[in-house]
């Protein structure tokens, strides 16, 4: 066994940026702004021109950024806006924190993301809105038929980016197809600010609605007017300051993300072990990887074996689904069913993937985890 352990994810501040970060603190410190300073607007600036968009709003938090998504369309009580069981619970709670009802569908087989016919068997006289989630830092597969859909119906479409900085489809950047983007730099995500969310968006409606409601409702920040009831939603400048530091480094993260996906493709495949696979008109920055364990094999006695043997794996991304969760069981439709997620949804797991793992310990993983399923299979 191992001395070394290896944590499911880990933050990554070279030394050079942590002198950086340092250097931004004094500054901002010595400014006396503390929040929505020169340091906000440049990370809004830098993000917008990434996911090529005309606007970037920060805010505190991923859930933040969904909840004032939704509020920008003004739902009322009965309005219904459509997201996917696999996602974590923020993205439907933020449809109600919004006045709205969540109508939970079930999910892809390919890559556990809400896909055409899961949308369509959910619309209904009362729907206002699709929200598609992407997974693991993979750009739902089906965004763009989402997209021509909810254009048809006239519903808007918000894509929960939380996982997918720098990912992107048919050249199109994660946070630039639907009417707002929405994403978090939680210490896990591929780049953190250590708290906070940006929300990207073409359309004045919502960058306006966004900028009012993360500053309490007020017209402007000189201002004590509030034109709306808003909240507390604002980024500190040192976490903006942070956030632009690690954004220098994502092109080199998703390299380094990519390069450990490989050798895990591999692994697996020369053992028959099924895994998300990402299409080729696609850039995944793998902020999780995802395999599925085979049928017989139990999951937590799985990675408790792995965990002896010093390798840890996550949380997976997502268990709990929304429609197994006690919260959002007023939500569900009688009629709808869950197949597919019932079943990848307890079978999946996420091996360790940071961008600073060296391929060492990426092959350490794999050694680890096919020595634990051959004592377990069958």
């Amino acid at each position: 066994m191992s001395s070394e352990v290896i944590p499911p994810a880990k933050p990554y501040f070279p030394r050079p940026d942590i002198d950086l970060i340092k250097e931004d603190l004094d500054k901002i410190l010595s400014s006396g702004r503390m929040t929505l300073g020169e340091y906000t607007k440049e990370f809004e600036r830098i993000f917008a021109e990434s996911v090529n968009v005309r606007h970037a709003i920060a805010v505190n938090s991923g859930t933040s950024a969904l909840e004032i998504s939704m509020r920008a369309y003004k739902l009322k009580k009965g309005d219904e806006v459509i997201v996917p069981t696999n996602t974590f619970g923020a993205t439907a709670a933020a449809v109600v924190f919004a006045g709205g009802q969540p109508v939970v569908t079930d999910v892809s087989r390919s890559s556990m993301t809400i896909d055409v016919h899961n949308v369509k068997r959910a619309i209904s006289g009362r729907t206002r809105g699709v929200v598609a989630v992407h997974i693991g830092g993979l750009v739902c597969p089906e965004i763009n038929e989402i997209k021509e859909l909810c254009e048809e119906r006239g519903l808007f479409l918000i894509e929960d980016a939380a996982h997918a900085h720098g990912s992107r489809i048919d050249g199109k950047s994660a946070g630039s197809i639907g009417s707002a983007g929405c994403f978090s730099f939680y210490p896990t995500k591929v780049i953190t600010s250590g708290e906070g969310g940006m929300i990207t968006t073409n359309e004045e409606k919502i960058a306006n609605a966004a900028s009012i409601l993360r500053d309490q409702g007020k017209e402007n920040f000189s201002s004590n007017r509030i034109v709306q009831l808003g909240f507390n939603w604002r980024m500190p400048e040192i976490c903006a300051a942070t956030g632009i530091t690690q954004f220098r480094r994502l092109s080199e993260f998703i390299e380094r993300r990519n390069t450990i996906a490989k050798l895990y493709n591999k692994a697996l495949d020369e053992i028959e072990i099924d895994h998300i696979t990402t299409p080729p008109n696609h850039v995944n920055n793998y902020y999780k990887y995802t395999f599925f364990l085979p049928s017989k094999v139990d999951r937590d006695r799985f990675k408790e074996l792995c965990k002896q043997d010093g390798v840890l794996y996550g949380g997976e991304v997502y268990w709990p689904p929304l429609h197994l969760q006690p919260a959002f069981r007023p939500f569900l439709r009688k009629e709808m069913r869950f197949a597919v997620a019932d079943d990848l949804c307890r079978r999946m797991v996420n091996p360790p993937m940071f961008s600073q793992m060296t391929i060492e310990q990426a092959q350490r993983v794999m050694d680890v985890s096919r020595t634990v399923l051959s004592n377990r299979r069958g």
